[in-house]
């Protein structure tokens, strides 16, 4: 299993918690992904049910992959509706936890929100590759010891928090795990009052901090937060939106962690943000092994630069392991330089968004993080919106329902609309209604937030 060493000697100015790994040549690293997938799957194909069942199904066996081109166009995917009937079938943890239920040093799962909660078991050894990778995260986000960092991410099933709260004792840095349950006025006191360094937080709910902030009259441009890490959700990578969180917590620097951070690929932290580049995620591929692939057929590749499917496989985890797991999200993949020094390739704009939250409309595919980023950069807009999908006869139509601010006359909340659906058609190429509701109208989404409806599924 690749280690990694104790804390650099010039903690202050050293970027890469360890060199020799992360710049190394990509050729080299590509040996390494080899073994470890052939590792992987000689293991599942031997030792888990739920694999051999599988590859049986499909015709595969492990000896069939001598390159990564075989591992893409050979090795079936894993989808998260196969592990929910799985774990229904196999009760608690399906029959592919991997290891023997003595082993496990942790249960965690996925949040539930569309349906019941998947479960995950963690052995003590992936426990512990849990908090170095997040502790690598940290450090390539600019955490460094001396920093003091709030952990807003929910504590509960998802795995989340918990990796970071662990890596942040491992760094060395002290930790202010306040979770979710913390009403948002007192973290905002905190923050101050302990000048926290670093925040972590959803996208969602580090705006929402920012406005609340404003709404109270704070002042975060004297705070002493410099870094906000976000995660969980689209958001981190989208320029709009990072200027958008950047400006209403003071002018920190904003790091993605990744949207893409499913409870199914925990507990490793494979998409990595760092402070040199603006937006995107390096891909730790001797960690978690990610793939672009077409979304319609996951067994072709999709050229570096390409758009596609986003594929990912655990090469060391031991416990519950994801081989070819889909991800659901759609990116692409660049291999161009990083100023920081890591040869990892990058998603450089992130993830886009989920492919099942894509919404198709009169033939243009639309991004509910799209939409988002043209709300969030425009200044005059409310807290608050709703993204709503109406069948008219036999078309579709897109519609914003937008809180306007509790100060706009009629006159500048109209004007705000007009030039609202002209930044929106242009970002979307679809034809956008803008609909004004009063300030407060709806609930704020401060954890994935969820502001689509869909009116077409009812008809």
């Amino acid at each position: 299993m690749l280690t990694t060493p104790a804390a650099p000697a010039s903690a202050d100015t050293e970027e890469h918690w360890d060199r020799a790994r992360e710049t190394m040549a990509p050729g080299d690293r590509d040996g390494i992904v080899l073994e470890r997938v052939k590792h992987q799957l000689e293991r599942a194909y031997a030792t888990i049910p739920f694999y051999r069942s599988l590859y049986d199904r499909h015709g595969f066996r492990p000896d069939q992959v001598q390159t990564l081109a075989d591992f893409t166009a050979r090795v079936p995917v894993v989808t998260k509706k196969m592990l929910v009937a799985d774990q229904v079938e196999y009760p608690p943890f399906g029959s592919y936890l991997g290891v023997d239920r003595k082993d496990l040093a942790r249960v965690h799962g996925s949040s539930g929100t569309s349906g019941v909660p998947t479960l995950y078991g963690i052995s003590r050894s992936d426990w512990r590759q849990t908090r170095e990778m997040c502790r690598m995260a940290l450090w390539s986000a600019g955490v460094r010891p001396d920093d003091l960092v709030q952990i807003s991410f929910p504590f509960g099933l998802f795995l989340g928090g918990w990796g970071l709260l662990q890596a942040c004792e491992l760094l060395g840095a002290c930790a202010f795990p306040v979770g979710s349950l913390m009403p948002t006025d007192q973290q905002l006191q905190h923050l101050l009052k302990l000048r926290i360094d670093a925040l972590v937080a959803t996208p969602s709910y580090a705006l929402h901090l920012g406005r609340r902030a404003a709404e109270l009259g704070l002042d975060l441009s004297g705070s002493a937060l410099r870094t906000i890490i976000v995660a969980g959700e689209p958001g981190g990578s989208i320029p709009e939106i990072r200027q958008a969180m950047s400006s209403a917590l003071g002018g920190a620097r904003v790091i993605d962690l990744g949207a893409g951070a499913s409870s199914e690929m925990h507990p490793f932290y494979a998409n990595v943000g760092c402070r040199h580049a603006e937006g995107g995620v390096h891909l730790y591929q001797d960690e978690n092994y990610t793939e672009i692939v077409d979304r319609d057929d996951p067994n072709i590749a999709v050229p570096v630069g390409g758009r596609g499917g986003v594929v990912a496989t655990h090469l060391w985890r031991e416990s519950q392991p994801m081989i070819r797991f889909w991800l659901g999200d759609e990116a692409h993949m660049s291999d161009e330089p990083c100023p920081c020094g890591r040869t990892y390739p990058r998603l450089p704009l992130g993830v886009y968004g989920r492919l099942d939250d894509m919404l198709l409309i009169r033939g243009a595919n639309v991004y509910p993080s799209t939409i988002d980023a043209v709300i969030r950069d425009h200044p005059a807009t409310g807290a608050e919106y709703r993204i709503v999908v109406e069948r008219r006869g036999d078309l579709d139509e897109l519609i914003v329902e937008l809180e306007r601010t509790p100060e706009q006359s009629d006159a500048d909340a109209a004007s705000m609309a007009s030039e609202l659906e002209a930044s929106l058609r242009e970002a979307t190429m679809v034809r956008t209604n803008v609909r004004l509701a009063p300030h407060g109208t709806f609930e704020p989404q401060v954890f994935k937030a969820r502001r689509v409806i869909d009116r077409r599924r009812e008809v």
